[in-house]
């Protein structure tokens, strides 16, 4: 087929070149947005009058055809076929001669990849959506399971505070419910038709882009040609808000890899998704959680990289923007793996409340006998002061804060009496925590409630 751009040249292109210039090798899987795209436009050309309700039935008709073969994996790809949109038109013009090229008319590759892009994304953010609504709910049954485990928190990596193991757990629900609102709110700036926009200014014919945009399923159209065809933000927006799933991901691994260790043994992977070595027959690696916590690198990768190649573009279409497709897709299908990789472990994996409840020691209660001084009216900031001193004295002595007597405490201040010793209960210091957010038993029952109900409500 001759070239879509070919007319003004005199000779073809350097092998080289043509391979450079290629991006069939990627945008294929565009296909299914492009015949959207393309089914739409032909109605919108029809309505226009530059196609006889014919030759629309018939263009229509031959790009079913080109849907049923991609659908059963019969399209045939050529070697002169730059991009999918080339493919596409290539085929049609097969099936139905030179009929197929009046559907380009007032149409340029530069509109039609961006409405492409659009439509492939906005079918991409529902089902990472799933995936992450699978994901939270996970973590919901979880919390739910063992509401009852009390395992040390932490602060710098150091034993802070006795919280729930549920209300860690829905730490990351909470972080994944941002996610999920990111997502909410870029899809409006997704659902924008840049279709009508032409090459660059426009098209010279009457087709109505309102009613383009909502046979598409667009919430609006682009209110300027010239950026219509030039605007990837929505893509670069995709992006971060991929590579902030992936931190989140991240996080929750570098938590699991550390509960999993066997110092700790808070939790045991399942087999299915852990590894061994090839050398050390013992070991058992949380390989699932490690690879999630390098992907994520990568995800931030694909982001940098768009956003480099973005910022020294001039206005409209240039070619650089083709480099926008490949750490897209890339950032696609990594998610795609890595969500359900990561809800899988999370399901099959098994938590121990006797290793937390060991790992759980008397420091860990400082505050809540810093607190008890503030209840008898010392001020926090002296408070602080005099437990500090208090807790020089149990590592003077090696021991815990336990283990010292009413009369040692008192000889560091006078204000403890008997009472003060009641605060060595780590299932009191949770409780403690009762403030919604906290990690008290009833409050956390409220959080899964909560979070819950949002699943209910908005997902």
């Amino acid at each position: 087929m001759t070239k879509l751009w070919g007319g003004r040249f005199g000779e073809g292109l350097d092998p080289f070149m043509a391979s450079f210039n290629a991006s069939i090798g990627f945008d294929a899987r565009l296909w299914k947005a492009d015949i959207k795209g393309s089914r739409a436009y032909a109605t919108a050309l029809c309505d226009a009058g530059i196609l006889t309700v014919d030759e629309k039935d018939q263009i229509i008709q031959g790009l079913d055809r080109i849907f049923s073969e991609w659908t059963a994996g019969d399209f045939q790809l050529d070697p002169a076929d730059e991009d999918i949109h080339t493919a596409i038109e290539r085929r049609l013009h097969e099936l139905i001669g030179p009929i197929a090229g009046k559907l380009h008319t007032g149409r340029s590759r530069n509109d039609q990849v961006a409405t492409d892009l659009r439509l492939f994304l906005l079918e991409t953010c529902d089902n990472l959506g799933n995936l992450i609504n699978d994901l939270q709910l996970t973590f919901i049954q979880s919390a739910e399971q063992h509401i009852d485990l009390i395992m040390p928190g932490y602060t710098h990596l150091q034993p802070a505070q006795p919280v729930r193991f549920s209300h860690w757990l829905m730490s990351y629900f909470w972080m994944l419910q941002r996610d999920w609102s990111r997502m909410n709110d870029m899809k409006q700036r997704i659902s924008v038709l840049p279709l009508g926009s032409g090459v660059l200014a426009g098209t010279p014919f009457t087709i109505d882009r309102f009613a383009l945009a909502e046979q598409l399923g667009f919430r609006q159209i682009s209110e300027n040609s010239l950026d219509g065809v030039s605007d990837r933000d929505f893509v670069a927006e995709f992006l971060f808000w991929a590579a902030m799933v992936g931190i989140h991901l991240s996080r929750l691994s570098e938590d699991i890899i550390l509960f999993s260790n066997p110092n700790l043994g808070f939790i045991s992977l399942s087999d299915a998704f852990s590894t061994g070595s090839s050398l050390m027959p013992q070991k058992k690696n949380p390989d699932s959680f490690e690879l999630a916590r390098g992907k994520s690198g990568r995800l931030t990768g694909n982001l940098v990289s768009l956003l480099v190649t973005l910022k020294g573009l001039p206005s409209t279409y240039n070619k650089d923007l083709q480099e926008d497709k490949e750490p897209l897709f890339d950032t696609i299908d990594t998610l795609s793996v890595m969500l359900p990789v990561i809800q899988g472990a999370l399901q099959s994996m098994i938590a121990h409340g006797d290793a937390m409840e060991a790992a759980l020691n008397d420091f860990m209660l400082a505050t809540d006998l810093a607190d008890w001084l503030v209840q008898q009216g010392i001020p926090f900031r002296k408070s602080h002061s005099i437990v500090g001193q208090v807790v020089r004295a149990a590592e003077q002595r090696r021991c815990g804060l336990r283990d010292l007597s009413l009369v040692d405490l008192q000889a560091i201040h006078p204000a403890f009496e008997q009472d003060a010793l009641t605060v060595w209960d780590f299932d009191r210091s949770v409780e403690q925590r009762s403030a919604p957010g906290g990690t008290a038993r009833q409050a956390v029952a409220e959080q899964i409630s909560r979070a819950r109900a949002l699943m209910g409500d908005d997902h």
